[in-house]
């Protein structure tokens, strides 16, 4: 059993709280007004109260996906998402098509999930990454060295779409219809990473490489003591893209030129950023960037992450046009299964070099 010089037990404390059920919210609901100690992050992983926000330097691309189907439109909208692929690996998107009435019902049922009676919550707790719908506080609390200050519940379309009936009734209808229509956006975005790429329209669709969605769906609560503690610790994402839903709190950055960058709430906009397995089939060409969220006295923030994961039958390596003697491989070929491990065992830290050939 593991204790400090002082007797904290951190694994007793981190198994009393699991057995709550009750996440971070329960603490909250308690009376809370000190961080506990396993939530609290060493000073390096914080953000510099000394430094001044870089927001004033740099900001986040958007791109604005009107009339996206007409070719010269087309041609100026590819031309910005491949930039912001290659430099930030982040863009915020507006007049996506994704209806603003759907994703203001997706923010109301998140919430209603969250704050409903902790009795109806624990029927769907659980830690099993097989359970195609779950709700937990920090999938990586029994693991990692600091849990993080959040409560999600996660939605797997691995194998298509889910039963309404196996959907918490909290959300069920929300989370039905946003998953049709980020279905749709998916398939625009694949066609225009493809034509950013310089490849057919419909490669990086028939190469699978973003063939099913996982949403994951978290909650913020107001954070007593927000110096202490962090929203999303610093990770990149283990997906080929993510389509980010977030509400008017803000907190999300995005670690740019060595600098924490504020990506700012926009109501109706979708951000995206790139994951780490399009990073590896394009060879470095498009960039997976380390990104975090901060905890703040302000909330709930709530937020709908969509990650398009590959097919995980297929290998993944780099795409073979963008090969030559100038221009070699920088990667082995893997699965999805075999990335997603070593990134689980580097704590949410891009895995990407281990899988360099040289």
């Amino acid at each position: 059993m593991e204790r400090d010089e002082l007797g904290y037990d951190r694994a007793k404390e981190v198994k009393e709280f699991d057995e709550t059920k009750a996440g971070v919210k329960g603490l909250v609901d308690s009376g809370v007004t000190k961080v506990p100690r396993f939530l609290i992050h060493p000073p390096e992983s914080l953000p510099n109260p000394m430094l001044s926000p870089a927001t004033t330097h740099f900001q986040v691309p958007v791109t604005d996906l009107q009339g996206f189907e007409q070719s010269c439109r087309r041609m100026e909208i590819v031309d910005q998402i491949g930039k912001a692929s290659e430099t930030w690996g982040f863009f915020q998107m507006i007049n996506h098509g994704v209806p603003v009435s759907a994703m203001d019902k997706m923010f109301e049922a998140v919430q209603q999930f969250h704050e409903q009676p902790k009795e109806e919550k624990i029927k769907w707790y659980s830690r099993d990454l097989k359970q195609p719908v779950k709700y937990y506080s920090s999938m990586d609390l029994l693991v990692s060295k600091a849990a993080s200050w959040r409560d999600s519940i996660s939605f797997d379309f691995k194998y298509g779409p889910l039963n309404l009936e196996a959907l918490p009734l909290a959300c069920r209808e929300s989370v039905s219809e946003y998953w049709k229509h980020i279905i749709e956006l998916s398939k625009t975005l694949k066609e225009l990473l493809s034509e950013a790429l310089g490849l057919s329209t419909d490669y990086l669709a028939n190469i699978e490489c973003m063939k099913s969605e996982l949403f994951l769906c978290h909650y913020y609560p107001a954070c007593p003591e927000p110096d202490l503690t962090i929203g999303t610790k610093k990770h990149s994402d283990p997906s080929s893209l993510t389509i980010l839903l977030q509400d008017n709190i803000g907190g999300l950055q995005v670690l740019h030129q060595d600098n924490w960058v504020n990506v700012p709430p926009v109501h109706g906009a979708l951000v995206v950023n790139i994951g780490d397995l399009l990073q590896l089939i394009t060879n470095d060409k498009f960039r997976s960037v380390e990104h975090r969220v901060l905890a703040g006295r302000i909330g709930p923030r709530i937020s709908v992450a969509c990650f398009l994961h590959p097919n995980p039958a297929r290998k993944l390596g780099p795409i073979k046009e963008f090969l030559s003697d100038s221009n070699p491989p920088i990667y082995r070929e893997t699965h999805i299964s075999e990335y997603a491990a070593h990134h689980t065992s580097k704590a949410g830290n891009s895995a990407l070099s281990h899988f360099k050939l040289l």
